[in-house]
């Protein structure tokens, strides 16, 4: 465990490799699960101020799906969530398959576009690392949590580039957390490799 700034770290997060391969994965990670992603309560007015400039990116059936259930939705289990087509397991009512059948996120899209400032969720953007807040909201939890099956060919992928966790999700860790704490997380990453090398 690494402690930055009231912030568990998982010893996976600088042990292990991975890299997205959406040639392999197709995105899934937007479609297999048991909720929408997990959302911020900062983040619920983005998802309203941003709807209208996503939609156009949206299949009919999302929409729809949007206007029946409301932009955001609360779960049991995990909170305010993305809505989901049909059954919490099924693909986020945001997403969009592209001509290859990979699965893309409608707000990444429109922030490429330049349409939009704002990326998307940050649990979305973090992925494969699953951030919680503690029981009191005074520290937060890093954990590294990819899917057994889906997430295969990111470990392999990563291993064969030598590209740690941490490394490959600098940018949602920056923006969750700020410059200061990733170039912290380097030096007990850097530090952890060091005494596993004795």
């Amino acid at each position: 465990m690494i402690i930055i700034d009231n912030v568990y770290i998982s010893d996976d997060i600088v042990e292990k490799q991975f890299v997205c391969d959406l040639n392999k994965c197709k995105g899934g990670c937007c479609e297999e699960g048991d909720a929408g992603a997990p959302l911020t309560e900062e983040e619920l007015d983005l998802m309203v101020q941003y709807f209208d400039k996503i939609k156009p990116y949206l299949p009919a059936d999302a929409i729809a799906e949007v206007e029946k259930k409301g932009k955001y939705v609360y779960h049991k289990d995990f909170g305010w969530v993305t809505p989901t087509l049909g059954n919490d397991n099924e693909i986020c009512v945001y997403a969009f398959r592209d001509p290859k059948g990979v699965i893309k996120c409608g707000f990444e899209q429109a922030y490429y576009d330049g349409i939009i400032p704002w990326k998307k969720p940050i649990s979305c953007h973090l992925f494969p690392i699953i951030h919680k807040k503690g029981k009191h909201g005074n520290y937060g939890l890093l954990n590294y949590e990819p899917r057994q099956d889906l997430c295969k060919a990111a470990c392999k992928l990563g291993d064969k580039l030598k590209v740690p966790v941490y490394e490959f999700l600098k940018e949602p860790l920056v923006r969750l957390y700020g410059e200061d704490f990733y170039k912290a997380l380097e030096g007990a990453a850097e530090a952890y490799e060091a005494s596993n090398k004795k």
